[in-house]
């Protein structure tokens, strides 16, 4: 047998068509074959592997990882950062440069200066873009390793243990209960009320269930449909209910989850900041399509120099090129990531922050997250509302034996027996009960059913069901009720007076769950749903969960924000609502999961967006709530940490949990929270927020500046006889410019730029650019104008018309020094009144980094043209009178921005 788990172990390495129908008659195979013979032939033991055979195991079948999850070598990570198509447009044009400059140039008039300044924007914004991610890479890989999800495996020494899901290897023998996701693909060797969500691989909403029996092939379409066998279950998939021990037959690659993501490659679903920076990227590209071939015309017909005007329109697709966009949004997502670890939140997908920074509603669990998640039992009544016993003992019996995940209403059964030592009616004493009674069969609880049942034996072989549920659905399962000692029908009075009480009850804030027994239950043994009938009612349960003290300030502080709060549970609507109540928030309608599963998806999203509060919702109906307000357009966050709640953080655009949440939730959540705290996710939201604010502010300068280059040089080309500057001259402007710029991360946000939600908005983006660019087009003109009858004629010794060739040299030479000095303040000052709805420098100040930057960028560019370097490059120095002109156009400059921007302001009411 050993012969042929060996065979297919060594043939991991065929082609995938083969690969796929060896893995899957290999599973076939094991769920064949009887339990003894399936440790025989992995060499396993029903006590755990020895620690010699998991590295002998791990060496057979190798590691638990599927293909995609392991990060790319750093060498390859390093290429990646150059691996943009903007970058790809600079790459271009340096190599048309290199051949209009070097290889088809005339020996003495080769030069590679155009070329190695691009490759130098290029190394310069590849290299920090590829700092950044892997800072990013290094920080998210040490947090995650903070919430790593383990799993329980029995080895031999220590016994059961906890491991990471990756150490886990062929022959591993792994515990499963509710909450668990499954490592990797397991032969069931023993299973009690087992049910699993498989949608992860088949896409299947509904959970199945899953036996220890051998030879079970399912029903599923296909002799081979190996996701069908009953007594298999699979990596990725979740344990809704019930208990089960496994023995691993695959791994990592080799399971029917790895095989279908090596087929479905790696892709992510793209983000909203993605979305935003592609636009305006695309914008960007089709604005220089449009306008390189029309500067190349103007020039080559107006100057007659067909290879110079060639080269200065390489160079104005240069500018128009936003090289520093990637490392810049890379940066500001880093930076945000780094920023939310110290407010206690892990980042989970980088792209997540912005969109934690868009949502304008907040879904939310109710239980844990606005209240103590602390559940203590207040009261155990009879029917007729008098403190019983013997209700507290029946609870305790279906909460001890019963074998699923053991919430805290079951802890807080189990705690106030022991307490009152459970003296009295029916079953006597917690220690007896436990002594003298063992578990035959049970029920587990699902979100549909919403009660769970137990069935116990005593050693005379009688038996007995307990149910424990939501007081409606366990009042409907009964046909009578006990009252000291007796028992009686129940009449449609009875049961209306049932529901009032529990509705007292849950008026008073407590949840409220129904005990009913059953003597000698049909089919124990065999348990089913259907024998789950003609019970007899015992009593309540009450349970008390206060809202937590910080709650009402968490909501306060998300609604001042702009964000709306919705509770989506499980809970009763009454309970809910008394909740929300205590803790402030508006309750402006209720809509229970009956009323949801009635509307079709146009209904519930109209429905939704004017509810607060939706109760007895089952994990499908929580998705669906999501996904109708998210086709309204709204961005939505799901905040939960229970099994029920993975679904609707999928379908959210941020799905938020926390480091003690189940672990499919975790594995959903694209947010970690390190505390259980809506105070938490507020700070969150806020970071994400200013992340946005300090990605637009680049986006937008550049879009408005790059445009406003683009109508100056149009004007120049048309009416200059000359380039108002060299290739050369415009690259190292941009160059400089763009150094400036790379502290943006780090820069300060106003308060009022992270009061309301911030989404990437491609109209937005277009009026700035329309509104803003021409601002800066109008004083290079006059800069222009200056330059061209003033400033270079009294340097030169008269005017162009004039002068003879070195008159003419020293005229171009200083007109292009006016305007490189000229555009390098004005792109500079851009910075300060894009990045502020203030006045720059007296209500709001821009980080130091960038004013320093900003600065440098600014005295580099004004002294250079007085330097040996600057007339190298073709500059001359600039008279005094032409600094006396420089500050009136730039007082003129920040004045006329500041209008234009309040002018965007007025009609678009946020600057970013």
């Amino acid at each position: 047998m050993m012969r042929r788990a060996i065979n297919h172990a060594a043939g991991n390495g065929h082609a995938a068509g083969n690969a796929t129908a060896s893995q899957r008659e290999w599973l076939l195979h094991m769920a064949q074959l009887p339990v003894p013979r399936v440790y025989d032939e992995l060499n396993a033991h029903a006590g755990g592997l020895a620690p010699h055979e998991v590295e002998v195991s791990r060496e057979l079948w190798g590691p638990n990882v599927v293909a995609h999850a392991d990060r790319k070598p750093r060498p390859i990570r390093l290429l990646l950062a150059f691996s943009d198509p903007l970058t790809y447009i600079l790459v271009l044009i340096a190599a048309v440069s290199v051949l209009t400059d070097w290889i088809f140039a005339s020996a003495d008039s080769r030069d590679l200066t155009t070329p190695a300044i691009i490759g130098v924007m290029v190394l310069v914004s590849g290299v920090m873009r590829f700092v950044q991610e892997e800072r990013s890479g290094d920080a998210a890989e040490s947090l995650a390793e903070m919430i790593e999800t383990t799993c329980c495996v029995l080895r031999e020494g220590p016994g059961r243990t906890d491991i990471p899901l990756d150490e886990v290897v062929v022959g591993d023998v792994v515990n499963l209960s509710s909450g668990d996701i499954v490592p990797a693909d397991l032969r069931i060797v023993h299973a009690r009320d087992l049910f699993v969500s498989q949608s992860s691989l088949t896409g299947e909403p509904e959970p199945v269930e899953k036996v220890a029996d051998a030879g079970l092939v399912g029903t599923g379409p296909g002799a081979d449909a190996a996701s069908d066998v009953r007594n298999l279950a699979f990596m990725g998939s979740t344990v809704i209910s019930g208990t089960a021990r496994g023995v691993v037959v695959a791994t990592g690659a080799r399971t029917l989850f790895g095989e279908a993501t090596s087929l479905l490659g790696t892709a992510r679903r793209q983000t909203a900041a993605d979305e935003g920076v592609s636009r305006t990227s695309v914008l960007l590209v089709r604005l220089m399509m449009a306008m390189v071939p029309v500067v190349l015309l103007v020039s080559g017909m107006t100057k007659g120099d067909w290879l110079s005007s060639l080269l200065f329109s390489l160079s104005v697709a240069v500018g128009l090129t936003p090289e520093m966009l990637p490392m810049l949004v890379s940066g500001c997502l880093g930076k945000g990531a780094l920023d939310l670890s110290r407010a206690h939140v892990i980042v989970k997908r980088l792209g997540a922050i912005q969109d934690l920074g868009a949502i304008d509603i907040l879904c939310t669990d109710k239980t844990g997250t606005l209240t103590q998640d602390s559940v203590v039992l207040e009261r155990h009544l009879d029917v007729d509302g008098n403190e019983d016993v013997s209700v507290l003992n029946w609870a305790f019996m279906n909460s001890f034996f019963g074998t699923g995940m053991r919430n805290l209403i079951d802890s807080a059964i189990i705690r106030r027996a022991i307490e009152e030592g459970a003296r009295g009616g029916g079953p006597t004493g917690a220690d007896e009960i436990a002594t003298s009674w063992q578990l035959v069969d049970e029920l587990p609880f699902d979100f549909e059913r919403r009660r769970v049942s137990v069935v116990v034996g005593d050693e005379r072989g009688n038996t007995v069901m307990v149910t424990k549920g939501a007081m409606e659905e366990v009042l409907a399962l009964c046909s009578q009720y006990e009252l000291s000692g007796e028992r009686h029908a129940i009449t449609p009075d009875v049961g209306r007076a049932v529901m009032e009480r529990a509705a007292a009850l849950g008026d008073e804030g407590m949840r409220v769950l129904g005990v009913a027994v059953r003597e000698e239950p049909a089919g124990a043994g065999t348990l089913a749903a259907d024998d789950e009938c003609d019970m007899t009612l015992i009593g309540y349960l009450a349970f008390l969960d206060p809202p937590k003290a910080s709650a009402a300030e968490a909501v306060r502080a998300l609604a001042q924000n702009g964000v709306t709060t919705k509770v989506l549970t499980g809970d009763s609507a009454r309970v809910t609502t008394y909740v929300c109540g205590k803790m402030g928030l508006p309750v402006d309608g209720v809509l229970t999961g009956a009323e949801v599963d009635a509307m079709d998806d146009a209904e519930l999203a109209e429905r939704a967006q004017r509810t607060s509060v939706f109760a007895k919702l089952s994990p499908t109906q929580k998705a669906r709530v999501v996904q109708g307000l998210r086709s309204l357009g709204h961005a939505v966050g799901y905040m939960g940490d229970g099994v029920n709640d993975a679904a609707a953080m999928r379908a959210s655009d941020c799905g938020i949990s926390v480091d003690s949440a189940v672990d499919v939730a975790r594995e959903a959540a694209d947010i970690i929270l390190l505390e259980k705290d809506l105070m938490v996710l507020e700070r969150g939201i806020m970071c994400g927020r200013r992340t946005y604010a300090n990605m637009a502010k680049y986006v937008k300068m550049t879009v408005s500046s790059n445009f406003g280059n683009v109508i100056s040089v149009l004007v120049a080309a048309t009416f200059l006889p000359f380039l108002p500057m060299t290739a050369v001259q415009l690259l190292l402007l941009n160059l400089i410019y763009d150094l400036t710029c790379t502290a943006i991360p780090w820069d300060n946000v106003d308060d009022e730029l992270v009061l309301s939600p911030r989404r990437w908005d491609g109209t937005s983006m277009r009026a700035f650019m329309l509104r803003m660019g021409p601002v800066s087009s109008v004083f290079d003109v006059i800069t222009f104008a200056a330059l061209f009858a003033w400033i270079c004629p009294a340097v030169a010794g008269g005017a162009w018309g004039s002068l003879d060739a070195s008159g003419r040299a020293l005229f171009v030479s200083t007109f292009q020094a006016g305007w490189f000095v000229e555009s390098m303040w004005t792109q500079t000052l851009v910075v300060h009144l894009v990045r502020t709805a203030r006045v720059p420098f007296v209500q709001s100040h821009a980080a130091w980094s960038i004013t320093l930057l900003g600065a440098s960028g600014i005295v580099l560019a004004t002294l250079l043209p007085a330097t040996a370097v600057g007339g190298a490059l073709g500059f001359a120095p600039m008279p005094t009178a032409y600094f006396v002109f420089l500050a009136c156009v730039v007082a003129g400059y920040v004045a006329s921005a500041l209008f234009a921007r309040r002018a965007y302001l007025l009609r678009h009411h946020s600057l970013l």
